[in-house]
C-alpha cells in the first residue's frame, strides 16, 4: 500500500516532466517553421485543429457512458478556456517573439508560475497563511524562482562552452529594432502569461464541473480553432497562406497538434485536477532548461553562466514551493482525519 500511495504521488510529477519535453521539442520545430514562413495564425489554427481530430475520437469512445450533459455555464467556461488557454495565450506569445528575441521569449514565459501563484492567492484558489512554514516556503520558493527567470533574462555571462556562434537571423534584427517596439513585445509576452495563468486557473474549475478530461479538451481545442479561423480570415486574405508546401511546415503541424496541443494539454489539465494550478505551473520553468539543452547539443548553441545560475535558482525555488503545496496538504489531510476513540474519551475526560 505504501509503495503504491508513494507511486500515485510521482505521477503528475512524471506528468509534467512529460509535458515539459514535449513542450520543448515544440518550441524548437515551432521557431524553425516561423523562420522560414510559416505564417503564425495559420499555424495556430491548423495546430488545433489537428489536435481536435486526435481527440474527438478518444473523447467519444473513452468517456461516452460517463460524459456530463453540456450546458450553457459549461460552454461559457469552455469558450474562455479556449480563448486563455489556446487562442489568445499562442497569438500573444508569437506576437511578442516578432519584436523581441526567441531566447527571451522562451525565457520570459517563466514568469507563470509567480503570476499564477499572485492569482491564485488574490482570487482565493490557493491559501497562504506567513505564520506557518508551509505559506514561507511559497513565498520562498515563488521568489527565488522569479530571481531565477530574471537572471536568466538580465544576465549573459560568459561562455562556458567554444562552440561556434550562430548567424544572425531575424530574432537579432527584431531585438535591434528600438526600444519602442521591444518594450511592445514585453507587454504581449506579459500578456501570454497572464492568459496562462488565468487558464490554469480557470481549469481548476471546469474540471470540477465538468469532469469528462477527453471530451473538455477536445470541445477546447475545437472552439479555438473556430477562434484562430475566424481571426485568421479577418487579417489574411490570401487563400495561399493556408496550404503547407515545406516538409518542416507539415511536420510542425501535426506534431505541434497531436503531441503539443492534444497529449500536452491533456497531461497539464490531469495535473491540474490531481494537484492544482500553482502545482502545474511551477513546472513550467523546467522547459527553459530543457530548450538550453536542445540547443546545445542539436543547435550548437554557446552555454553561458547566466543560462546556468539562472536554471539551478529556478530549479531550487521549484523545490521549495513544491515542498511547501506538499507540507500545506498534509496539514489540511490531518486535520480533516477523524481523531481516534481514545483520544476522544481522554479529551472528555480532561473536560470533565
Amino acid at each position: 500500500m505504501w509503495g503504491m500511495a508513494r507511486i500515485d504521488e510521482w505521477k503528475p510529477v512524471t506528468a509534467m516532466l512529460v509535458f515539459d519535453l514535449i513542450s520543448a521539442v515544440t518550441t524548437a520545430l515551432i521557431k524553425k517553421a516561423l523562420q522560414e514562413g510559416l505564417d503564425r495564425l495559420v499555424l495556430i489554427t491548423l495546430r488545433q485543429l489537428v489536435a481536435t481530430v486526435f481527440l474527438a475520437p478518444i473523447a467519444y469512445f473513452k468517456e461516452r457512458s460517463t460524459r456530463p450533459k453540456l450546458t450553457l455555464e459549461i460552454l461559457v467556461y469552455l469558450f474562455f478556456s479556449a480563448a486563455f488557454g489556446a487562442a489568445l495565450s499562442q497569438y500573444t506569445f508569437f506576437y511578442g517573439l516578432q519584436y523581441t528575441t526567441a531566447t527571451f521569449a522562451i525565457t520570459f514565459t517563466n514568469m507563470a508560475p509567480v503570476l499564477t501563484f499572485l492569482i491564485a492567492v488574490l482570487l482565493r484558489v490557493e491559501s497562504l497563511n506567513m505564520k506557518n512554514k508551509a505559506g514561507a516556503a511559497k513565498i520562498i520558493g515563488t521568489l527565488t524562482s522569479f530571481t531565477g527567470v530574471m537572471l536568466l533574462t538580465l544576465y549573459k555571462g560568459v561562455a562556458l562552452t567554444h562552440q561556434a556562434e550562430p548567424s544572425e537571423g531575424p530574432d537579432h534584427h527584431a531585438a535591434e529594432s528600438g526600444k519602442k517596439s521591444w518594450t511592445l513585445g514585453t507587454v504581449a509576452l506579459l500578456a501570454n502569461c497572464l492568459c496562462f495563468s488565468f487558464w490554469l486557473l480557470l481549469q481548476s474549475k471546469l474540471t470540477k464541473k465538468y469532469p469528462a478530461l477527453y471530451s473538455s479538451t477536445a470541445y477546447m481545442f475545437l472552439i479555438s480553432s473556430l477562434q484562430g479561423g475566424s481571426l485568421t480570415a479577418a487579417i489574411q486574405r490570401r487563400a495561399s497562406v493556408w496550404i503547407l508546401t515545406r516538409p518542416l511546415e507539415i511536420v510542425t503541424v501535426i506534431y505541434t497538434g497531436i503531441m503539443g496541443s492534444g497529449v500536452g494539454y491533456v497531461l497539464m489539465t490531469w495535473c491540474v485536477e490531481k494537484r492544482g494550478p500553482v502545482f502545474t505551473s511551477a513546472f513550467i520553468p523546467v522547459i527553459q532548461i530543457m530548450v538550453a539543452m536542445i540547443d546545445f547539443f542539436f543547435l550548437h548553441e554557446n552555454l553561458y553562466l547566466g543560462s546556468v545560475l539562472g536554471s539551478i535558482l529556478m530549479i531550487l525555488g521549484l523545490y521549495i514551493l513544491l515542498w511547501g503545496k506538499k507540507k500545506d496538504a498534509l496539514e489540511a489531510s490531518s486535520s480533516a482525519t477523524p481523531k481516534p476513540k481514545e483520544e476522544e474519551d481522554k479529551e472528555k475526560q480532561v473536560k470533565s
